[in-house]
């Protein structure tokens, strides 16, 4: 199972609200992201990503990918 961790790398690093992860990803990537797409990305795990957003997200927040998700594998019934 996959969790993403966008909130909590952010709360690392002392930001609390998609407005500043936004203000972050245009000067420090120079990425932008509408509202409602910073709003998903803070309220549910993504179903996908674009590898180009992914990469504005740790460049702007100094992390990997690894940061990002949290990987804890799957019990399947019967293995």
């Amino acid at each position: 199972m996959l969790i993403w961790m966008l909130r909590h790398v952010m709360a690392e690093r002392g930001i609390w609200t998609g407005a500043e992860l936004a203000r972050l990803l245009k000067t420090k990537a120079g990425y932008q992201l509408s509202a409602p797409s910073i709003s998903a990305l803070l309220n549910e795990q993504p179903k996908q990503m674009k590898a180009e957003t992914l990469d504005a997200l740790c460049t702007a927040l100094a992390c990997t990918p690894n940061d990002l998700w949290s990987h804890t594998p799957t019990q399947r019934k019967g293995a």
